[in-house]
């Protein structure tokens, strides 16, 4: 079945993915939420969201400090559509649909995903993978954890890193890039929830 994900964008790190699995979700600072947002500018209990049967909405919950989609601030329950933009405090939730996959919408034709290899994409899922923690501030896998995952080399990771910056156009700013790579690989649809959440076989 497709998977519905929020790519939760906090301040100073890259992207985190966070399936929407359940009727009901809460949205708030505290652990007892099952998405929690570790800002000052949020509630402790900040919004919700609600599966229905023609998809998801988002009800703000009497914050401090609102709930905007779109850039604009709810007030009554907001029906969520593939794209929107959540801001609640200092982070920014990108709503994704597997089922209504309105992605491509907010990506120019120019920015759509280049065309990898297989072997490419493979790595991009091992870069990528990481973001699927619960950690508020999960980073991209290191050369190294890609290395023993697809069981090559670093050598090798390091020339099929190379290819991907050039073809998604990271520039050369140190040991950022792999970051920047991972966070333009999800933005661009390079590689799916489906992908990041298998398990690996071997091929």
């Amino acid at each position: 079945m497709p998977q519905d994900y929020f790519e939760v964008w906090r301040p100073n790190a890259g992207a985190s993915l966070v399936p929407l699995e359940g009727d009901r979700i809460a949205i708030g600072r505290t652990g007892s939420n099952q998405i929690v947002l570790e800002d000052e500018q949020v509630s402790r209990l900040h919004a919700a969201l609600e599966r229905y049967s023609s998809g998801w909405s988002i009800r703000d919950l009497a914050s401090v400090n609102g709930t905007t989609v779109n850039g604009d601030r709810i007030h009554t329950e907001h029906r969520l559509v593939a794209g929107d933009e959540v801001r609640i405090g200092s982070v920014r939730l990108v709503f994704r649909s597997g089922t209504h996959d309105g992605h491509d919408a907010t990506i120019s034709a120019e920015e759509k995903a280049p065309r990898v290899t297989p072997r490419e994409l493979d790595v991009l899922v091992a870069l990528c993978r990481p973001l699927m923690s619960s950690q508020s501030f999960a980073q991209p896998a290191t050369m190294q954890e890609m290395a023993d995952e697809l069981v090559v080399t670093t050598a090798s990771i390091k020339f099929h890193l190379a290819n991907l910056y050039d073809k998604f156009g990271i520039p050369e700013t140190g040991h950022t890039r792999r970051g920047q790579l991972a966070n333009e690989a999800v933005r661009r649809g390079a590689v799916t929830m489906a992908q990041l959440q298998a398990q690996r076989t071997s091929s």
